[in-house]
């Protein structure tokens, strides 16, 4: 069956670019949110909260009732924030028809339980695994919203159901990629915001390209590590899922991860920079999580670990880059092999 019909859940920068995507894509759109204001605002075709200056398509309409939101939807778009995503779908399954489909637009790990996007949306929703798709790669949306192109990777462990939503929200200036390694996808996309915060603070410290390259390169061997630990495929990491993702959110201040830590690079505390930031800053979060998920199977992830210290145990930036320079040499590459 032909996804024509899609929902979003969320009207934040994502979910608002997403929608106009699908549109672009020849869909009908409808986007659910809880502030009226911002609904009202997409109802006139402009999120001026989130993605100002940007006109959005007729096929793109906002409410605030849900049941409404998703009536008739073949897909079903999760934008909301990680914190958010189990409630939202617990509020939504009973509302969804027997054949729609979900698709993650979130990345990250659910702080209290360290589960995947798409494996809350699983529990929450009591649908089956091959029934959600998740959808990651290098995808900062304002560059979408003003259609640079661009491509990303949607993953599901129904190739056919991966493919559907890919020809879904494929159009002039973005073009999709199918994958069945959902794992894959989840771990580099909660991982890679990370790896952002700890860039952005060296970039703030005022140090250069080398470290820049250094880190971006170092971090894609911590998420491979972690991910062919837990059964992804190592190919996953060196496409768009991976270094892809990696090194668009590690350069560009449209990134909130990486901004978050330009300013905390910058002399800014914790709480400034996150007040600082016009959204979610996930790497914030997701970072214990993702080290605790990480030291429960034995996997050394210094920059992650380097972060979860800054974030949560006080501290400051120059004591990061410290820990990460004394550590013994070893062997390049993403296995660790000390000499």
């Amino acid at each position: 069956m032909a996804i024509t019909q899609a929902a979003v859940l969320g009207t934040g920068a994502w979910g608002t670019t997403f929608a106009q995507v699908l549109a672009d894509a020849g869909l009908e759109v409808r986007m659910w949110g809880r502030n009226p204001a911002v609904v009202d605002f997409i109802n006139s075709h402009e999120n001026s909260t989130y993605l100002p200056g940007v006109c959005l398509s007729d096929s793109v309409s906002a409410t605030t009732d849900m049941t409404r939101a998703v009536r008739g939807a073949h897909l079903v778009a999760v934008a909301v924030p990680v914190a958010a995503v189990r409630a939202t779908v617990t509020a939504v399954a009973p509302h969804l028809g027997e054949d729609t489909a979900l698709l993650s637009l979130a990345k990250g790990l659910e702080l209290e339980t360290r589960r995947t996007v798409h494996d809350v949306i699983r529990e929450a929703s009591g649908r089956p695994a091959e029934s959600i798709a998740v959808l990651s790669g290098p995808n900062l949306s304002r560059e979408i919203a003003d259609h640079n192109p661009t491509a990303t990777v949607v993953a599901c462990a129904d190739a056919e159901l991966a493919t559907r939503v890919a020809i879904a929200c494929h159009n002039s200036y973005f073009r999709p990629y199918v994958s069945t390694d959902v794992l894959g996808c989840e771990v580099a996309g909660a991982t890679k915001n990370v790896i952002a915060v700890a860039i952005g603070a060296a970039e703030g410290m005022g140090l250069g390209v080398n470290t820049r390259a250094t880190l971006i390169t170092r971090g894609l061997a911590e998420m491979t590590r972690l991910g062919t630990t837990l059964g992804a495929d190592a190919d996953t990491f060196a496409g768009l899922a991976g270094i892809g993702d990696l090194v668009a959110t590690c350069s560009s201040k449209l990134s909130r991860n990486y901004s978050l830590g330009l300013r905390m690079g910058r002399g800014a505390s914790l709480e400034e920079a996150l007040h600082l930031s016009p959204g979610v800053a996930e790497g914030a979060r997701s970072a214990l999580p993702i080290l605790q998920v990480a030291r429960a199977h034995g996997v050394d992830m210094p920059i992650t670990e380097s972060v979860v210290r800054v974030v949560h145990e006080g501290a400051t930036i120059d004591e990061m880059g410290e820990m990460l320079l004394s550590r013994p040499q070893k062997r390049d590459g993403w296995r660790i092999e000390l000499l």
